[in-house]
């Protein structure tokens, strides 16, 4: 295989310094991988025979920041450029299923490879001496194989987020997990309980954006289930309607799949019918239904985005699109003025595409709802383009206009709300004449 390596300037900097001072250098780990792979890697990293404290005296007139010495990383700033670059390493006994206990430095590349997760991440390169592939990266690259280095519950076990990122590269790269690799996921899934959920969070949402989300969440929903566990309810559940054919989990996956890879769209599709096992009832004709699990759904879903330490923005977004992921506001396109008062473009826009993606997870012969999605949104994209008045604030008229016709205290505020409502409904334009003369025959009526 010929593999064209374009090693960014500042790494070709770093890895001549350290071989005119006589130690080997290679870049190391996702960036190989990327290379063989034909793709442009963005991070790079670096492996070196050079001891710490002998990497900080090789770049003693760069920047230098002592990121981890205890487990052999500097990180030097070259053109204003980090590399993290870290010493050949043996890693000591893991006790915490996530990080050694000590490490022992080494001079030799083979043991630090030895000890990475998977062949494909465990090939290093080096313009002095080419590629390193010691366990059949490359073969399994070609053959679109996840495999660990080594045995499989020693990687697991050393490590448990491995468990993560194995079935996230799965779903991104689109590659399968080998057998003994995967039987390793699944005894060993119950040590994920011991990883940060911050970790966890990473390589969830990493694995939702993948081209092969649907596959890798059906092969190894035990796994989800394992983070997320109220989701193991759904799997099962029947729906006995005409718009489904799929029960509650297979949904779900199919609505990830079906969804743009946008964090909180694929976020909203895990989570949005989390809520649907504990409201389901059947009606005397077998058919089931499912009233409030938006509401709870999206209850649960805030849970879960805490347990998971998201961020405060990504967990109010994710909830309110849950809330009203059932709403159909595109049943109502005369209301699209209100709406986009209610909630703005950016959500109405991010709704469409949790509709959309729901509708086409359902039965595909009780379709023909995508024609009221393209009416609704070419209306919302109009009065976005016109400017359309959605506040008080755009109104014509403000409070002191309302003070000049004797209207005092929350009288102003109650009477404003009037005029945007009457606005947003189309029955009166948004002219200073116009809100005027509604005023003035308001008036004249209560008189």
């Amino acid at each position: 295989m010929s593999v064209q390596f374009h090693i960014p300037e500042y790494a070709r900097i770093a890895m001549k310094t350290l071989n005119e001072n006589g130690f080997s250098a290679f870049v190391v780990g996702g960036c190989v991988r990327d290379s063989i792979m034909g793709k442009i890697a963005n991070d790079w990293d670096m492996t070196t025979s050079a001891l710490p404290e002998e990497t900080l005296e090789v770049f003693k007139n760069y920047r230098t920041i002592p990121t981890g010495l205890k487990h052999g990383t500097v990180t030097v700033l070259i053109d204003k450029q980090p590399l993290e670059i870290t010493t050949f390493r043996i890693d000591g006994t893991y006790t915490d299923n996530r990080r050694p206990d000590n490490v022992n430095f080494t001079r030799n590349i083979e043991n630090d490879l030895s000890r990475r997760d998977f062949t494909v991440n465990a090939m290093a390169y080096s313009e002095k001496y080419g590629l390193v592939d010691l366990f059949g990266g490359v073969k399994d690259i070609e053959n679109k194989i996840i495999r660990c280095v080594g045995e499989p519950d020693k990687r697991f076990q050393e490590d448990a987020l491995r468990i993560m990122r194995a079935i996230r590269f799965s779903s991104v790269l689109g590659f399968e997990i080998e057998k003994e690799t995967a039987d390793s996921i699944r005894r060993n899934k119950h040590l994920l309980k011991n990883i940060a959920a911050e970790r966890i969070r990473v390589e969830l949402e990493k694995l939702l954006l993948g081209d092969d989300a649907e596959r890798v969440l059906l092969e190894f929903s035990d796994v989800i289930f394992e983070i997320i566990p109220e989701l193991k309810a759904t799997s099962g559940v029947k729906q006995n309607c005409p718009y489904h054919i799929y029960d509650v989990w297979h949904h779900i996956v199919k609505s990830v799949a079906a969804s743009e890879k946008d964090k909180y769209v694929r976020l909203t599709m895990l989570l949005h019918d989390i809520g649907k096992p504990q409201m389901k009832t059947t009606d005397n004709n077998g058919q089931d239904h499912f009233k409030g699990h938006a509401s709870v759904s999206a209850d649960m879903a805030f849970e879960i985005l805490k347990r998971l330490r998201y961020d405060n923005k990504t967990i109010s977004v994710v909830t309110k699109l849950i809330y009203h992921h059932d709403d159909r506001l595109y049943n109502a396109p005369q209301n699209v003025k209100k709406h986009a008062s209610k909630f703005g473009f950016e959500f109405l826009y991010l709704l469409d595409k949790v509709s959309r993606a729901d509708m086409i997870a359902q039965n595909p012969e009780t379709g023909g709802r995508f024609s009221a999605c393209d009416n609704y949104m070419e209306l919302l994209k109009k009065v976005e383009e016109e400017d359309s008045c959605l506040k008080i604030s755009d109104l014509a008229v403000n409070g002191n206009d309302l003070i000049s016709l004797n209207y005092h205290g929350k009288e102003i505020g109650k009477t404003l709300e009037l005029l945007l409502e009457k606005v947003l409904k189309n029955e009166t334009e948004n002219t200073r004449e116009a809100l005027m003369n509604f005023l003035a025959k308001e008036n004249n009526n209560e008189v």
